[in-house]
């Protein structure tokens, strides 16, 4: 068996669509609220513009939205779907996993069809059409909905301006199934995690490791978001260039032979760093992230779904999804749209 077939998939994504809060806060209104002069939060963070959920609006809300207009656009319902799949960064509340709460919110109770989370932090996304498309594959599922919803907005320390400024938050989804025979659209899809990282972006609360009974320090405190950018930025750098180069090699394709780069929407250092560092071209990198910000795992899909409607990715173009996460984890997928 050739090399390139022990990474193929007879795998698309049938349709895309993504949702965002109806709040939108400006970083000029963002240095207003935390009395700094006017361009620090645009200048630190490179985000011009950001979406907030609302306190009353969950996540699970948004992924229902999303979810309807991955569904219009494949051309298929609620009846075609055989399994649903959350790919979140966070988590909706502790239990049940985020996957049955959008379940519930689509209204798929009666239909009983399995409801389940993959979690790789902002790499869920990816790491999910890694293990989905297997399932497709073999025939397991036939019609498999995936979506990503984060809100990130409830955990920022705003006291860190570099860390909190880019985050915003979202939700993105695609619809999964078999391509047409004989047609493997994807590539390649691989992960890799170097959990030296582990530290370097957390939010520690929330599980048992930090649990209010069996921790002395204030149960708040534990649930912001911490990171240290520069350690995050200088891992990467330095494990991504071989990443990369390994994944297009079991792809069987070149650099030149990318058609679009789709990254984590990680931060305005992380995207340039794609064309500075690893020869992508600027303008075949998909960059909505002063619009959008960081929306942990819901950015990527978000960014593709954008693309896909706009006209810029079309049938047949081949795509990297490419992007780095907590843990450190790197991850992509290789595939033809």
């Amino acid at each position: 068996m050739p090399v390139c077939e022990l990474f193929e998939r007879h795998v698309q994504i049938l349709g895309t669509g993504h949702a965002v809060p109806t709040q939108v806060l400006t970083s000029e209104e963002l240095d207003n609220r935390l009395l700094q002069p006017k361009g620090t939060i645009e200048r630190l963070s490179g985000v011009a513009e950001r979406r907030f959920a609302r306190s009353d609006e969950h996540a699970a809300l948004f992924a229902g939205q999303a979810c309807r207009k991955a569904m219009t656009a494949a051309g298929v319902d609620l009846a075609d779907i055989d399994c649903l799949v959350a790919a979140s960064a966070t988590m909706d509340q502790a239990m049940p996993c985020n996957g049955v709460l959008i379940h519930r919110e689509l209204g798929l109770s009666e239909s009983s069809i399995p409801a389940f989370d993959i979690n790789a932090s902002c790499l869920s996304f990816i790491a999910a059409i890694d293990v989905l498309s297997w399932a497709i594959h073999t025939g397991r599922y036939q019609c498999v909905l995936l979506v990503a919803s984060d809100i990130a907005s409830c955990g920022l320390n705003w006291n860190t301006l570099d860390a909190s400024a880019i985050f915003g938050d979202g939700a993105a989804a695609v619809v999964l199934g078999p391509s047409p025979a004989g047609h493997p659209c994807i590539r390649a899809a691989t992960l890799r995690t170097i959990s030296n990282g582990a530290d370097l972006c957390q939010i520690p609360g929330g599980g048992s490791r930090h649990h209010p009974s069996r921790v002395g320090q204030q149960a708040e405190q534990l649930s912001y978001f911490s990171m240290n950018g520069k350690s995050v930025f200088k891992l990467a750098a330095e494990h991504l260039p071989a990443f990369v180069e390994q994944l297009l090699a079991q792809a069987h394709l070149h650099l030149e032979q990318i058609d679009w780069v789709v990254p984590h929407q990680a931060s305005h250092l992380a995207l340039s760093h794609l064309s500075k560092r690893l020869g992508f071209a600027q303008e075949r990198v998909i960059n909505i992230f002063a619009d959008h910000g960081n929306q942990l795992a819901a950015s990527m899909p978000t960014a593709l779904d954008i693309a896909i409607r706009d006209g810029r990715i079309r049938r047949g173009h081949r795509v990297l999804l490419l992007g780095t996460g907590a843990g450190l984890s790197l991850g992509g997928v290789v595939m033809e749209y």
